[in-house]
């Protein structure tokens, strides 16, 4: 979501342009249909904001009211409501003089303002762009400290012409950089007031100008590719020659123990060769000094939806190949020809054909349909372009998914998903789902009833019966017995569930301790803000109990020999090192793990030919870490070096472009010129 922020100054402005003096109305756009709105209403020095989406059965409701001062300045800002998950918001900003303090989900704070700075608030609305806009646009630079902490930037892009209800207009477009990992874009009108906020994937946009939307979601595209392929060609290093990384240890998945120290050779986008340690160099490499560290292949990110932000952090991560899991079929396509021209950086991506059945709760990806002749023809869409699976999701009629995995697996393709409302997944795995997508999707037929909706936040709340219920039992034993004789598949997403049941307002997230401190203020605050609604006696207790008890349900299908599949949901990076270490939890060894993410993954693709371990004639897939990553699994978040398909990439060179802290120094490199 986009921040919401409040201008906090210690010394008076000069009158700033009218913020909406008689309000403004925005509609918000998701995958072509209208999901929400932002409405503004201003009366004398005061606005109130409405915002409210949803989609996919939940988002978040949120009011905001501001109060300027005479100069135009925010006063003071309230944010309550609900977030996508359903947590309370209570937000609260003022300003006295110079004298600023707040409280949001991590508690509070206050400053004394020796100069103007802007204030984040943690869960307002797009409208937001609108304040702070009017204020950067008055600064030198267009740039101003903001608080908690940081600087936002704006910068001027061009101007656009636009059509609609309200007549014609020319747009200006602006970025705003400095608080969360990448940069925000919204339009202005003339009079600096925000006309839109747009992303490849949703805008926000004035009502009457709904029409403009595919066009400003592919312009969006665009700008963010231009930042992308500028940072490639900085970034993604294509050495031209023969690369020798010396005194390395290479993770096997064979034996699932590291090798003696060796040199890896890398040319022309694949392992030349993985050599003795004291071979002698040729003419002409490049020498890269491992350090005694060890390399692994590349990882495998199961349950991906990949944009083009999330495509160079994955891959930083040392993840070289990622599972999408439903996504805008025409943004994907695109980024995917960017990334395997190398004309951006990010990783392999194996797609999976997103349908969903129509109804008020429908996620809006892929295909949304109404009958099973439109279910059947989009797999054979999927089919005829290369899908190698299919995703069935919540809305699905249950009675049209024998004939959706009939058809797909005709065509040569898996099928996975959700368990449709009003559905169990024992009838989605005897109607012949090869995968079964999330553990709480797996788990909730045993605690419900069979007209509970699961198309709504129940989903998840009804975790909360789960502390009760008996592992041992009848119904949970039958779904397991269904798994491991079918042979069948799980992509739990255990982290999202953990962010789900055990983060709480104010705490570093357990997942998130390694790697906090490393983020930029924006992201920092947003991590320690809880998902779930937990105010009602008793919620904390069931929530954490729900989780012991999904990990208990991971360790028992792990035990029969179910296979477990290692993905996020969450947009993989540093929270896929965490998907890692909690099946740690559930039973699984160091070695097992790095396995399971490497070379089974690579299998279960069907692609361990040419990927999944490190020997010669494979990609050049892999990262370099410090430590043993089988002695200690928590190595994997120090990366130092990743390769893929033979460009070089170093963490600690790319990840300030993110506000991120790098974690490791970058190995010594040495051209061949400099030997």
């Amino acid at each position: 979501m986009r921040k919401c922020l409040a201008l906090a100054v210690a010394c008076s402005l000069a009158p700033v342009a009218a913020v909406a003096a008689e309000g403004a109305r925005y509609s918000a756009i998701f995958g072509g249909k209208n999901v929400g709105h932002v409405f503004v209403t201003t009366s004398g020095n005061r606005s109130t904001v409405d915002y409210d989406v949803k989609n996919n059965g939940r988002g978040p409701t949120i009011a905001e009211t501001i109060t300027f001062d005479k100069d135009g300045l925010p006063e003071s800002w309230t944010v309550s409501g609900t977030t996508t998950f359903g947590s309370k918001v209570d937000e609260r900003f003022s300003r006295s003089g110079s004298r600023a303090s707040w409280t949001d989900s991590t508690g509070k704070g206050s400053a004394t303002l020796t100069a103007p700075a802007v204030y984040v608030a943690q869960s307002g609305s797009p409208w937001g762009d609108q304040v702070y806009a009017t204020a950067l646009l008055k600064r030198p630079g267009m740039t101003m400290p903001a608080l908690p902490g940081g600087t936002l930037r704006l910068e001027k892009g061009d101007v656009l012409d636009v059509a609609g209800a309200g007549g014609p207009l020319k747009v200006t477009r602006y970025t705003l950089s400095g608080i969360d990992l990448t940069p925000e874009t919204m339009l202005l009108d003339p009079d600096g007031n925000l006309f839109a906020a747009v992303s490849p994937t949703s805008i926000v946009v004035r009502e009457g100008y709904e029409g403009e939307e595919v066009r400003l979601r592919k312009l969006a595209a665009d700008w963010t590719t231009e930042r992308y392929v500028a940072m490639q060609r900085e970034v993604g290093h294509d050495y031209g020659a023969p690369v020798r990384i010396r005194n390395v240890r290479v993770f096997d998945p064979t034996t699932s123990a590291l090798t003696d120290p060796v040199s890896v050779l890398v040319n022309d986008g694949r392992i030349a060769a993985v050599e003795a340690l004291d071979s002698p160099a040729t003419p002409g490499e490049v020498a890269i000094d491992g350090a005694g560290g060890t390399l692994v292949a590349g990882m495998h990110e199961m349950h991906a939806h990949l944009g083009q932000d999330g495509a160079l952090l994955n891959l930083l991560a040392g993840i070289t190949t990622v599972r999408d899991m439903g996504n805008d079929n025409a943004v994907l396509d695109a980024l995917v020809k960017r990334i395997d021209s190398g004309e951006v950086a990010g990783p392999h991506v194996v797609r999976s054909g997103f349908i969903e059945g129509k109804s008020p709760f429908s996620a809006n990806n892929g295909f949304v349909v109404d009958s099973q002749d439109k279910a059947i023809d989009a797999v054979r869409w999927y089919g005829a372009r290369g899908y190698w699976q299919i995703k069935v999701y919540n809305s699905m009629n249950p009675a049209w998914v024998p004939a959706i995995v009939a058809e797909a697996h005709r065509l040569g393709m898996r099928v996975a998903g959700h368990v449709p409302a009003f559905a169990t997944v024992d009838q989605m795995i005897e109607a012949g789902y090869d995968e079964t997508t999330h553990i709480n999707q797996f788990a909730l037929g045993w605690v419900i009833g069979k007209d509970e909706d699961t198309r709504t936040l129940f989903r998840l709340t009804a975790l909360k019966r789960l502390p009760a219920l008996d592992l041992d039992g009848p119904k949970v034993q039958h779904t397991i017995d269904l798994m491991a004789q079918g042979h069948k598949a799980i992509d739990p997403t255990l982290g999202i569930h953990e962010m789900l049941l055990l983060g709480r307002d104010g705490k570093t997230p357990p997942g998130a301790v390694d790697y906090i401190d490393h983020l930029p203020v924006g992201a920092r605050r947003d991590a320690m803000k809880q998902l779930a609604d937990t105010s009602k006696p008793g919620d904390d207790a069931a929530y954490r109990g729900a989780f012991d008890k999904l990990v208990d349900v991971v360790r028992r299908l792990h035990e029969r020999g179910v296979f477990i599949l290692f993905g996020t949901d969450t947009g993989g990076s540093f929270s896929y090192h965490r998907e890692l270490e909690l099946y740690q939890k559930a039973g699984m060894t160091a070695p097992e793990i790095l396995k399971r993410a490497t070379f089974d993954s690579a299998k279960y693709l069907g692609e361990d030919q040419h990927s999944g371990s490190i020997e010669k004639g494979k990609h050049a897939d892999f990262f370099l870490v410090r430590g043993d990553p089988t002695r200690d699994l928590k190595a994997i978040k120090t990366i130092a070096m990743v390769v893929k398909d033979g460009h070089f990439y170093y963490p600690s060179e790319v990840y300030p472009k993110f506000g991120i802290k790098p974690f490791v120094a970058a190995p010594k490199v040495v051209l061949p010129h400099a030997q």
